[in-house]
């Protein structure tokens, strides 16, 4: 980045600035952050006001009592860089790897019902609707659950138990020969697969800044391209086994197994918190980890439930804004995910035609994933990429809906299937824009779990809008797909704007408690520009919050509750 590029800190104007800590000199060159462990927290009490810190602050009373230090902790850039690119490293290949897993076997059914399932199962009228359908009505029943859990238990050992358990179930669904044994393996595969979403939601907030937040999300959402791609082509390529088991029980059991070893894998290597963290071998490592979350001003864990963050997640109406997002967003997410291949054959292709067609499907889905996130994170907004990324699938439904299904239209009509695959990139966008905008522990994983329920529904109530009988034009399934993509730009533009309120309603409390108006958020900023820009406060005197500002951030304070949390537009 050139030095016109980098942004400057507006000394007469400072906006959504939160003071940094004190920012000193090393031989003249680099700078570093000298985080003052707060007084409080050198206390040996665990709790306060009668509830449980965040472990953050635990593991920083720990070591601000024990170092000598007094309190003080010192984080250079190449401290900050070294730590994300270990956690880059260990975490985030494991989240990859599980999800890619879950969307592999989720598609299954998808690729299934074009190697004969449907015959072969004897479904008939909705029947292979509800099979898309039940894993998420497992899902959302399972979702109060999966938040307690999450809160109260070890995030590693969970999710890992979880993938065990779905791998097995499909695994097991290769000797389902009627609706009734495909419909109870695949109401257990969306029971244990419930925890998957929430859990990586969770570890995202939990290992990395606001600003990487965005990308980490759309990394391992986008691994629903990379089963459209390569899961088409191993699919292709199963189909092709001779075999006393039909190629659609060798694609259950095949995929099955895998997930089943890499469960094995990740109860290993997969830790419960950067607390507990094996591969950040010294506690200055694991301080050093915690440290780079201050900023965020929303904890890393606590293992206590608590009512009143419950509570304030239920009457807080950013909390139905998401659910209304993503639940919009997956009606049609769950409609094309279980009959895009399905749609795709009604242009006139064959079986393996029509899976190599899908693999374009999954490269758009993936380019416009990770290239929204980045474009949110360059910007440091999410609300003009969701509404952005929703004119694609606009026209695509168009596309469909007015061009005939027939081989003379095939070119046509797969350019508006390839532009309806634009809409996945909306998804990780919502998760990232309500975790980046929620706060403490317990609140952070309900509003999480209503979110997945929003999520639920949709893929509920997706399939049902499509219906073999409605083939080739399926219709209604694409007019309300079409409608649904309008309400979410008009809705993201409705939620940008309560953020921007609930900013102005922070700073007039910051002002009435006599703390500075104006707050930067480093968190949204790379740890270069973040140091440079602290710098340039310092020197020119601005404080930007008061230096207190970040103590409180480890407090598991809610984001109404605490005055200097920054809500991202």
């Amino acid at each position: 980045m050139s030095e016109a590029q980098k942004p400057a800190v507006d000394v007469e104007n400072v906006e959504n600035v939160s003071n940094a800590p004190q920012v000193n000199e090393v031989h003249g060159i680099q700078p570093v952050v000298a985080t003052h462990i707060p007084e409080s927290l050198l206390s040996p009490d665990k709790e306060k006001n009668g509830h449980r810190l965040d472990a953050a602050a635990e593991l920083l009373r720990k070591v601000g009592a024990g170092d000598g230090t007094d309190g003080a902790f010192v984080v250079t850039p190449e401290d900050n860089a070294r730590i994300l690119r270990k956690i880059d490293l260990v975490i985030l290949p494991i989240i990859l790897v599980v999800y890619f897993l879950q969307c592999l076997d989720k598609a299954t059914l998808s690729y299934a019902s074009v190697f004969g399932l449907i015959k072969d199962t004897h479904l008939v009228g909705k029947q292979y609707s509800w099979l898309g359908s039940i894993v998420y009505l497992a899902q959302l029943a399972a979702q109060p659950l999966v938040a307690w859990l999450l809160v109260t238990v070890p995030v590693g050992k969970f999710i890992s138990t979880a993938v065990l358990l779905w791998g097995a179930t499909l695994a097991c669904m290769t000797a389902a020969h009627s609706f009734g044994g495909l419909v109870a393996a695949r109401f257990f595969l969306g029971l244990f697969e419930s925890s998957v979403a929430p859990c990586f939601i969770a570890v995202t907030q939990m290992w990395w800044r606001r600003r990487e937040q965005t990308t980490r999300v759309s990394y391992w959402y986008a691994m629903n391209g990379l089963t459209n791609m390569f899961g088409s082509l191993i699919t292709y390529g199963l189909g092709h086994i001779d075999s006393k088991l039909r190629s659609y029980q060798i694609i259950f059991l095949f995929f099955g197994l895998i997930t089943v070893a890499f469960s094995g894998v990740m109860y290993v290597f997969m830790p419960d918190s950067p607390v507990e963290a094996k591969f950040l071998k010294t506690d200055h490592d694991k301080v050093i980890a915690v440290e780079r979350l201050r900023m965020n001003q929303m904890g890393v864990m606590s293992r206590e439930w608590r009512w009143d963050h419950v509570r304030e997640a239920m009457y807080d109406p950013k909390t139905w804004c998401w659910f209304a997002l993503v639940f919009s967003i997956s009606i049609p997410s769950g409609g094309i995910s279980t009959f895009g291949p399905l749609i795709v054959e009604s242009f006139g292709f064959s079986s393996f035609q029509t899976i190599l067609f899908n693999v374009p499907f999954g490269f758009v889905q993936l380019v416009a994933t990770v290239g929204g996130a980045f474009v949110a994170t360059h910007i440091r907004m999410k609300g003009p990429v969701m509404a952005a990324l929703c004119l694609p699938p606009i026209a695509g439904c168009v596309v469909l809906m007015l061009v005939p299904h027939n081989q003379n239209h095939r070119a046509a009509l797969l350019v508006g299937y390839y532009l309806i695959s634009v809409y996945p990139g909306i998804t990780p966008l919502i998760y990232s824009w309500s975790a980046q905008n929620t706060a403490g522990d317990t609140k952070r994983k309900v509003v999480t779990g209503i979110l997945t329920i929003g999520q639920c529904a949709g893929n509920v109530i997706g399939p049902q809008l499509y219906t073999t009988a409605e083939a080739p034009m399926y219709h209604r399934g694409l007019r309300s797909n079409l409608a649904l993509y309008c309400v979410i730009f008009v809705m993201t533009l409705m939620v940008m704007g309560l953020l921007f309120r609930l900013n102005r309603s922070h700073e007039a409390r910051r002002v009435a408690a006599g703390k500075s108006a104006n707050i930067v958020d480093f968190s949204l900023y790379s740890a270069a520009d973040a140091d440079r820009m602290m710098a340039e406060m310092t020197a020119n005197g601005i404080e930007g919050g008061g230096a207190a500002t970040g103590e409180r951030a480890f407090d598991n304070l809610t984001d109404l509750e605490n005055d200097e949390f920054m809500f991202v537009y």
